[in-house]
């Protein structure tokens, strides 16, 4: 059997925050660590060859999107087959031939660990969130109707699973489904199928979503037991505790969540704004000290902070990628848009002393020339992308040092200081 497990190497004395790594068939996972976003199983603007340069440890893909991938017209699922892609950068040769090989990392190019989510977050991106132009962080809390706060058109959700209703095709998802496309694409960490709900979800609505959730995860961690004793195939599943923005069903949801054999776990949901550090200290006390933490779906600098000391180990999120594609670069000294005219002459690196592969090579003025050009664009959002990449793992790897020191706050405040002085 596959090995794959936590282990906790340090805590802080002073937070939550803690060291640890993840052991996995495809590698180790230092933590914290960020988890960089590859939705179809590939990171937007990169190449294969590009995604050890960015000291990447790990990648999240969606389940939903690559649903399709890999069913037949009968809506079996198939073995998916290697992807063109492979031959890039790692070399097909080198991933085919590994005994690890599966779906993600030949659709990457490289032998990495790869997690998945459930699709659960599709359940309210597309259909309240859509329907509503609704995001996940939602500020403030209002300016929606309460005559649409229930409104969902695009799906239908049932104590079974969700239809999905879009672009006139009628797809069910279930938890049972949820697994067994995730243990094909052969993610190390797969997520429990559940319901993500809105921001302005009330009460009651989220307490009978609570209710489907913890049915759901149940289900999800039979089917994951059930696959184990038949092909003996190690995977990790993580459940998830929802409750929206209310502490008694997040309490709950902690509580019931924590108390099965799940591998780790996941916190998701929607946030109002300024919700999210509430919302970890109702949860993070009723889950597992021994076990993984992930927070879904959360990436801005402070917002790190802040999850990493409340006992968050993992987080994902689109900002190094999407940011990027519309050149906002990310430094130690906050972010800046380099399509701002201010860059047109500046012959500097993206940032100073940055040791990621575009700044040793690429100036402020080459990158903004990139962007105005139609032509070039592509070019100017993959060295973005890099940068932005390599700055966040970066980032997080100075974080695990400031923990191994003892020194976690020391840093934080540090870094926090220099923000906002681009």
């Amino acid at each position: 059997m596959n090995k794959i497990y936590f282990k906790i190497l340090k805590k802080d004395t002073k937070t939550r925050a803690r060291l640890g790594v993840l052991i996995t068939p495809h590698g180790n996972i230092l933590t914290p660590s960020y988890v960089i976003v590859a939705t179809h199983a590939q990171i937007k603007c990169l190449k294969p060859s590009d995604i050890k340069k960015t000291k990447t440890q790990v990648v999240i893909a969606n389940t939903y999107h690559l649903w399709e991938k890999i069913l037949n017209p009968k809506h079996e699922i198939l073995n998916p087959e290697p992807s063109p892609m492979a031959s890039y950068g790692a070399g097909k040769s080198k991933i085919q031939n590994s005994k690890f090989k599966t779906f993600l990392t030949q659709k990457l190019g490289v032998n990495l660990p790869t997690m998945t989510d459930s699709g659960g977050f599709q359940v309210f991106s597309l259909g309240f969130g859509r329907e509503n132009h609704v995001g996940k962080i939602l500020t403030p809390l209002n300016g929606v109707s309460p005559q649409v706060m229930h409104r969902r058109k695009n799906i239908k959700i049932t104590g079974k699973g969700v239809y999905f209703l879009l672009d006139d095709k009628k797809q069910f998802l279930d938890p049972k489904l949820s697994i067994k496309i995730q243990e094909k694409l052969g993610a190390d960490i797969m997520f429990a199928f559940d319901e993500c709900t809105s921001p302005l979800d009330d009460f009651r609505y989220n307490q009978e979503a609570l209710e489907r959730t913890h049915r759901w995860a149940e289900i999800s961690l039979r089917c994951k037991v059930k696959s184990e004793k038949l092909n003996g195939k190690r995977q990790m599943l993580f459940g998830i505790v929802q409750g929206g923005r209310f502490k008694s069903l997040r309490v709950k949801s902690a509580k019931f969540i924590g108390s099965l054999p799940f591998d780790g776990f996941g916190i998701g949901g929607s946030f109002g704004k300024d919700e999210m550090v509430k919302t970890l200290k109702w949860v993070v006390p009723y889950l597992p000290e021994e076990k993984p933490r992930h927070l879904l779906g959360i990436g801005q600098v402070e917002n790190v902070f802040n999850a990493i000391e409340n006992g968050i180990d993992l987080f994902d999120c689109v900002i190094p990628t999407r940011e990027a594609r519309h050149g906002r670069i990310y430094t130690k000294c906050g972010h800046y848009d380099i399509r701002k005219s201010i860059y047109k002459n500046k012959m500097a690196p993206l940032e100073k002393r940055c040791e990621c592969p575009v700044c040793k090579k690429v100036t402020k003025a080459k990158l903004y020339s990139l962007f105005k050009n139609p032509a070039k664009i592509a070019d100017g959002q993959h060295y973005a992308t890099i940068h932005n990449v390599w700055f966040f793992n970066n980032f997080l790897e100075q974080i695990r040092k400031a923990i191994t020191k003892n020194k976690y706050l020391e840093f934080k405040n540090s870094f926090l200081k220099k923000q906002n002085r681009v």
